[in-house]
């Protein structure tokens, strides 16, 4: 089963972020990721999680990531949060639910 979370924040909301995702994380996932917006603009990581706990793999990111806003995904199949860049500007994305 997957699920996202948001948070938008005053201050850096990176530790929130983890902590709401991790929240959803199970076993039986496949693929997890975060992406946050600051004054660089967008920074997103996305890992398996198929052999190792959610915690593990994005520890190491936590020191990397630093914004306001930020959108996190935990999938059963697909790498998630998605980068658009349209004419409107560059959005991130998330889904949850199948499209037949």
């Amino acid at each position: 089963m997957s699920g996202f979370f948001g948070v938008a924040a005053k201050e850096d909301c990176v530790f929130d972020l983890f902590f709401g995702i991790d929240y959803h994380s199970h076993l039986g996932t496949r693929r997890a990721g975060m992406v946050v917006y600051g004054e660089d603009g967008f920074d997103r990581a996305i890992h398996n999680i198929e052999n190792a706990p959610f915690r593990t793999k994005f520890e190491g990111d936590l020191t990397k990531l630093n914004g306001t806003a930020g959108l996190g995904a935990i999938s059963d199949t697909d790498p998630q949060p998605l980068l658009v860049r349209s004419h409107l500007g560059m959005f991130a994305i998330a889904s949850v639910g199948l499209i037949a």
